[in-house]
């Protein structure tokens, strides 16, 4: 099969969602070869304790480079204890200027409890409006429906749950095998 006619890999949905103090990252566990399921429980959402703060981060894309991503991203939290979006702002630095690391195809949700951040391969460290951050391919429904639900009863957990199932019911690259962390109140 030649580089042009390869179908490409796609999957996982990422979540991120704060409201009442607490912090939810979901993720779906879905990966697809072009229009074939690959893979139906892979584990994209992470708690990490570097230097004995936990950070969750939640990524879509290529496991290989996110896996390294988040390597690079504990390192930084390990130089910078505590600040999930000084350490964030290093490695979107490092991401964009490395010819190495900017090859990497891969996105992350990350979140200390406090700040929820998007990092990027452009160079990007964002803090979502709304309270709603998502990835992915099935990113833009989970998003869409995360924010119709953030004024409706619930707490950030049941929202993001309820996003993941709208999202895995119209994006076929989405499923409902979810792994959802917490951190905050």
């Amino acid at each position: 099969m030649a580089d042009t006619d390869f179908p490409g890999w796609h999957g996982t949905t990422i979540i991120g969602v704060r409201k009442g103090g607490k912090v939810v990252i979901a993720g779906d566990g879905q990966v697809s070869l072009g229009q074939t399921v690959i893979k139906g429980t892979a584990r994209k959402v992470r708690r990490l304790s570097p230097g004995g703060f936990d950070v969750v981060a939640g990524f879509a894309g290529s496991t290989a480079d996110a896996f390294t991503l988040l390597e690079r991203l504990e390192s930084k939290l390990e130089q910078t204890p505590g600040q999930l979006q000084r350490a964030s702002v290093e490695l979107a630095k490092d991401w964009r200027t490395d010819k190495y690391l900017q090859k990497l195809e891969a996105m992350l949700i990350v979140t200390d409890g406090k700040e929820l951040l998007v990092i990027t391969g452009a160079g990007d460290v964002l803090e979502p409006e709304h309270d709603v951050a998502a990835i992915g391919s099935g990113g833009n429904y989970a998003l869409a429906a995360a924010r119709g639900l953030m004024d409706a009863a619930g707490d950030a957990e049941q929202i993001a749950r309820k996003a993941m199932a709208i999202a895995a019911d119209i994006c076929v690259y989405t499923n409902g095998n979810l792994t959802v962390e917490t951190i905050g109140a």
